[in-house]
């Protein structure tokens, strides 16, 4: 019997890894997983792969506690889900505020935006169709906005994070009970009403009433048909004409709120504006089946490039599947991780077509079978962070 195998070889590193079909084991239907080991005796490498078939599994993706802030491990997310397998996902605010697990790149979660897009960064949209999951990445640009008019509207300078003093932010239900917000601007509390239908021109559009205007005032409590919109004390002037606006015809009755998904390619606009789920990362690796890293475009360092790290990432490959993959690193004689090029080359080797990197580091986690198998760098172990992508059996019709 004929032996099928890839060798990858990557910057003349003295050992190969031979990824043969026998080395990934059928967790369950449409679920492969395989442990393989690379690099050389003094700079080892172990990897961990989860192979996808997306006509028997479905994807989600999940923020730590169920809200828009906030940290939990991937495999605590996992368990609360009943979720078969799991990676940690986006990057996200790291410090010990309130705001830790603010996700750092767009995030929409169950067609609800909860983060903003940073720097048109690569993202990765989901639709869980009836017969098959649905993948596209792109970079993508996200527009939120307030109108009060038909032809007038207003950019909302974030979603759902801690608002500056010069900025106007819109908090939801789901980000904290209140908006976190200090005593020194202005908050607008609007009565919603919102659509969001599996295709339409945004993923989200709104109508809403203003129900009270409190100035000089922070903490405002968020319910699950409000939003609250909280504007800075030093705003630019379009912020502040738009709140004399409210306060002289406080009954309006016609603000909307709504946004734009706008991708470097056309045809990927609508996929976006579709998806269920959308996650970010940073950078792109492999695009039509060729490396092409756009760190520089996504405003990235050249030093997260080059180094070798603990590594997460995702790709399309050739063959319809999807592959999930973390790289251990920062453990010498074990695993010292790999650097972006080594990640996409070895990727493209696998058979990727398209592939993005996800938040490394002491967040790469895969969760299977109700344990962590990869070997998370961090001291204390699993590192909590702010979402993951969820793996689930495809309900059969």
């Amino acid at each position: 019997m004929k032996k099928i195998f890839a060798f990858v070889c990557i910057n003349l590193w003295l050992i190969c890894v031979s990824v043969y079909a026998q080395d990934f084991k059928t967790i369950q239907e449409g679920i492969e997983y395989a442990e393989i080991k690379r690099g050389t005796e003094k700079e080892p490498v172990k990897i961990n792969l989860l192979r996808l078939d997306l006509s028997k599994v479905r994807l989600d993706v999940v923020h730590a506690k169920d809200a828009a802030i906030g940290t939990e491990i991937t495999s605590s997310i996992a368990t609360r889900h009943g979720a078969i397998a799991a990676i940690n996902a986006g990057f996200f605010r790291l410090d010990k505020s309130l705001f830790a697990g603010d996700a750092a790149g767009v995030l929409q979660i169950d067609g609800k935006l909860l983060s903003e897009s940073n720097n048109s960064r690569i993202a990765l949209a989901i639709s869980n169709e009836k017969n098959k999951t649905e993948i596209v990445f792109g970079h993508l640009k996200t527009e939120s906005w307030i109108g009060f008019s038909k032809d007038a509207v207003l950019p909302l300078s974030g979603i759902n994070r801690e608002r500056r003093s010069n900025e106007m932010i819109l908090y939801k239900s789901g980000f904290h009970p209140n908006t976190l917000t200090d005593s020194e601007g202005t908050e607008v509390i609007f009565k919603i009403k919102c659509k969001t239908p599996k295709r339409i021109v945004s993923a989200e559009f709104c109508t809403a009433k203003i129900i009270e205007v409190r100035e000089q005032s922070g903490g405002t409590e968020i319910f699950a048909d409000n939003y609250v919109v909280s504007i800075g004390k030093d705003t630019p002037q379009d912020f502040k004409s738009f709140l004399s606006y409210i306060k002289k015809y406080p009954d309006s009755d016609f603000f909307r709120f709504g946004n734009e998904f706008i991708t470097s390619e056309a045809a990927k606009k609508s996929a976006f504006e579709k998806a269920e789920d959308i996650v970010g990362g940073v950078p792109q690796l492999i695009k039509n089946g060729k490396i092409e890293i756009t760190w520089e475009q996504e405003k990235s360092s050249k030093a997260f490039v080059e180094t070798r790290h603990p590594r997460t990432a995702v790709a399309r490959l050739k063959n319809g599947k999807f592959l999930m993959v973390t790289v251990d690193g920062r453990q010498p004689n074990v695993s010292v991780g790999m650097n972006l090029n080594e990640l996409a080359e070895m990727l493209l080797e696998f058979g990727a077509i398209d592939a993005m990197n996800f938040d490394g580091g002491g967040s790469t986690t895969m969760f299977l079978g109700g344990k962590v198998v990869n070997h998370p760098s961090d001291k204390e172990g699993e590192r909590k962070v702010s979402d993951a992508i969820l793996v689930f059996p495809r309900k059969k019709n």
